[in-house]
């Protein structure tokens, strides 16, 4: 992710990188979970089944990661 971002100061770093951790623990699906993340509830949200179902976008650290979650 560093990669792709030029951090410019110490305070944007540790911006940088507490919003990557936040996406990596509560959000990102990791195969060793069962597509769950390390900080995911006990049993997962329930999927709306709808045929016309709406999905949000989140974007993260100015669109280099995105976020995906249906709406309600």
């Amino acid at each position: 992710m560093l990669d792709h971002i030029l951090i410019m100061n110490a305070t944007h770093a540790h911006r940088v990188l507490a919003e990557d951790q936040q996406h990596y623990n509560q959000h990102r699906p990791h195969q060793a979970r069962d597509q769950q993340p390390p900080e995911a509830p006990a049993q997962p949200p329930k999927l709306l089944r709808h045929s016309h179902t709406h999905v949000l976008r989140k974007r993260l650290l100015g669109g280099l990661i995105n976020e995906y979650r249906q709406a309600a």
